[in-house]
């Protein structure tokens, strides 16, 4: 594990909820923060995929980038990701003004981007953002990736720059990102966006992991974290198992952000399931299946 940076572990990318009107429910959150900081996890972050920041407004997010920053004692990072750099710069400086420990960019997406298109992008960013910042590759959804050459040039040039969540659904890529970021920048975090990509992760000498399952048993991974340092062996083997079978849940229905709010509805009550994206309702059956998958 990278033991000399400072945001190693387990982080939660949380959920956002909304009342039954569809407005932001600050008070859910403010419970769900509380719940996932008495886990003993990591970190935070706001506003995240699952957290549906495509889908809020720029007052919506400079809302919540103000009252959550209260919310937990636990570090805590805001996605200010968006296609207009203007309003980028406005969450960042609303984050750093709230007291955040750093934020987190996406590339430009929409328009797939050049090598030459996102070291200047990053460069730009660097100058502009007010702090400690973190790169977001989700390739699925931007259409670009950032490979391991290009992340550790910009590591090596951009001390703000301070670690990359790598949403890639493939272990060497994670790996290639961790080692050649070590080369040039022993701090520097590389966490994997897959909740089974822990252990991986920690083995290939990288910071952990930042993943969607935390919001439903952050406990869990918080265990694994332990077991990670006491270098058991078999409990970590017993996790490994357990996170694998959960997995399950992202293949529940047509929208996993449904299905994830659902089950935080489902087992402790203090939040709706409503999520802006159309049509991921789960029905009674699914229902059914995912309060099994939970109780084994």
């Amino acid at each position: 594990m990278s033991v000399e940076s400072q945001f190693s572990g387990v982080w939660c990318p949380s959920v956002t909820p909304f009342d039954s009107q569809g407005n932001v429910d600050l008070n859910a959150l403010h419970q769900h923060f509380t719940r996932l900081t008495a886990a003993g996890i990591d970190a935070l972050l706001l506003m995240g995929s699952i957290g549906e920041f495509v889908s809020l407004s720029q007052q919506e997010r400079l809302l919540l980038i103000r009252e959550a920053r209260a919310m937990s004692t636990l570090p805590m990072v805001a996605n200010v990701s968006t296609t207009c750099v203007a309003d980028m710069l406005q969450l960042a400086e609303q984050a750093d003004q709230s007291g955040y420990d750093a934020v987190m960019v996406l590339p430009p997406y929409y328009f797939g981007q050049t090598r030459k298109q996102l070291l200047s992008y990053y460069r730009e960013l660097d100058q502009r953002l007010p702090g400690k910042w973190f790169a977001y590759n989700f390739p699925a959804r931007t259409g670009c990736d950032l490979d391991a050459a290009l992340v550790a040039e910009l590591a090596a040039e951009l001390p703000k720059f301070i670690g990359i969540k790598d949403t890639m659904d493939c272990l060497s890529h994670n790996r290639q990102l961790i080692e050649e970021t070590k080369k040039v920048r022993p701090d520097f975090a590389v966490l994997s966006g897959y909740d089974e990509y822990l252990l991986p992760n920690l083995l290939a000498g990288g910071a952990g992991v930042i993943c969607g399952l935390n919001n439903l048993v952050p406990e869990l991974f918080a265990r694994a974290m332990q077991a990670w340092k006491a270098q058991d062996l078999a409990e970590l083997t017993r996790i490994q198992q357990r996170i694998g079978k959960l997995m399950a849940i992202y293949t529940l229905g047509d929208d996993f952000v449904s299905a994830i709010k659902t089950a935080v509805a489902r087992q402790h009550g203090y939040m709706t399931a409503a999520s802006r994206n159309y049509g991921g309702a789960l029905s009674e059956q699914q229902c059914q299946t995912l309060d099994r998958l939970f109780a084994e």
